[in-house]
């Protein structure tokens, strides 16, 4: 019904439809879960039940389905996602495909991820950018390895929504009483998990039920539909009310009269007049005017690509990082992260790695391994290297100090990937637990630059002394 008013006020009145789908809710999203839970399948399911599909596109999945179709007679809307040849041959999801759709209440973009367990770099991938997990199970095997893995990844990436959603309720005859065996089971693993929303939902992805509307095979069920709880999760942040950040991609010099700093903000935001400071410089400036595409801004929030002129010239380049004057990141050399590996190579102890940290790139080596994970108990254990998939908390010492928050707080400075050297391949994923003080770590906030400078000479010659307050001597 509500796609039918929506279709009629395109018809009828373009402005007003338009002004309504600028400016609804977007909510990224991931499928998850172990593999042949039936991922692409509840994709393709929502896709066309939500009236989705272009008639064109239906067609041509017909005549997919008869030639790599897994239903038989049926139409495979698994295919919808699965578009690979690999995938299509083998059935399964390898690479991370991204679907947009739009109903009366909010825009979605979906982020269908692979369930083997060799292809969990791309899972998490897939999640970086989601606001929201669709955890799929299926029914028959219950709660597997790589349903508590990918939870677990979840977690660590900042997803606080969870839908866990049991697929292929058909086949065990819409059962209750397996239902809720499911249900406490993965309640029973998520309990170490902080600070995160878990809403149930069986339904078969192959024939519809609960995906978007309600089935009647499940009248003991009293709760929300998959695109009811899509539509109604809410996933404000107060992304506002985080400190600025804007990593700088690029200086923009057209000419002799204009030097801007261009990039797209990854927290907070920044006002004409506002005071911001260049890291890992620690020179200050003011924001002179803020350019856009369309035009200049008196004000500018997370996610928008700007460029940045300030009142003053400052060497600001490349890999550098404008901050609020009043709430700055740590600069450190010495950081404190959950890592997720992801290479067939093992971890090693101070072996040399690429690391690219927002638009910055340097190099840094682990030091310590504090402790690896068991994905199916969450129990941590002693370990001297992480091998491919697991997860560990490590210490990482750079070759120069970088600024650098807390992951919970600033996601996108708060976050690197690990390079090998040689191959030049993403090996791992990290998630700042800690800035570290060490002798290369200050707060440019709180100290001057001739504190900074006297503080990292002495702590080379004398390690464990503190920090020395100039203003006490």
């Amino acid at each position: 019904m509500n796609n039918q008013i929506a279709n009629e006020l395109a018809q009828t009145d373009i402005e007003t439809y338009l002004h309504q789908q600028q400016h609804k809710s977007l909510l990224r999203f991931l499928t998850c879960g172990s593999v042949d839970d039936g991922k692409s399948s509840l994709i393709g399911r929502l896709l066309h039940d939500s009236h989705q599909i272009y008639e064109d596109q239906l067609a041509a999945l017909h005549v997919d389905s008869q030639k790599s179709g897994t239903t038989g007679e049926a139409i495979d809307l698994a295919l919808l996602v699965d578009g690979l040849a690999a995938e299509r041959e083998q059935g399964i999801t390898i690479d991370v495909a991204y679907r947009y759709f739009s109903t009366a209440t909010r825009k979605f973009i979906i982020a269908d991820t692979p369930g083997h367990e060799e292809y969990t770099r791309n899972m998490a991938t897939g999640a970086s950018t989601c606001d929201l997990a669709v955890i799929l199970i299926d029914a028959r095997k219950g709660v597997l390895t790589q349903t508590k893995r990918h939870s677990y990844i979840a977690s660590l990436l900042g997803i606080k929504h969870f839908v866990v959603a049991i697929n292929k309720m058909d086949l065990v005859d819409f059962s209750e009483q397996r239902f809720e065996e499911i249900k406490e089971e993965y309640l029973g693993f998520t309990e170490k998990l902080n600070d995160i929303t878990i809403e149930f939902t069986p339904l078969s992805a192959l024939e519809g039920d609960n995906v978007v509307d309600r089935s009647t095979r499940t009248p003991w069920f009293k709760g929300r539909t998959l695109l009811e709880c899509l539509e109604a999760v809410d996933t404000s942040d107060g992304s506002l009310d985080k400190p600025f950040r804007l990593p700088v991609q690029y200086v923009n010099r057209p000419n002799l009269d204009f030097r801007g700093f261009a990039g797209t903000i990854a927290a907070g935001q920044i006002n004409v007049g506002d005071e911001v400071i260049a890291l890992p410089s620690g020179k200050s400036s003011t924001v002179k005017s803020i350019v856009t595409f369309d035009g200049e801004l008196t004000s500018a929030h997370q996610d928008q690509a700007i460029t940045l002129t300030l009142t003053d010239e400052i060497d600001v380049s490349r890999g550098d990082i404008l901050v609020s004057a009043k709430n700055q990141p740590i600069l450190s050399d010495s950081l404190l992260a959950n890592i997720v590996w992801m290479s067939d190579q093992a971890l090693e102890i101070g072996r040399q790695y690429d690391i690219k940290l927002a638009s910055k790139k340097t190099t840094g080596q682990f030091t310590v391994i504090r402790n690896k994970v068991d994905v199916n108990t969450l129990e941590e254990s002693v370990a001297s290297e992480l091998a491919l998939n697991e997860i560990g908390l490590c210490e990482l010492t750079l070759t120069e100090a970088v600024p650098a928050d807390n992951y919970k707080a600033v996601a996108d400075t708060g976050s690197f990937i690990i390079i090998d050297r040689l191959t030049n391949v993403t090996v791992g994923a990290g998630m700042i637990e800690q800035v570290l003080d060490t002798k290369g770590s200050t707060n440019l906030h709180e100290f001057s630059e001739f504190e900074v400078e006297l503080n990292a000479l002495v702590r080379k010659h004398f390690p464990k002394w503190q920090a020395i307050d100039i203003s006490k001597l």
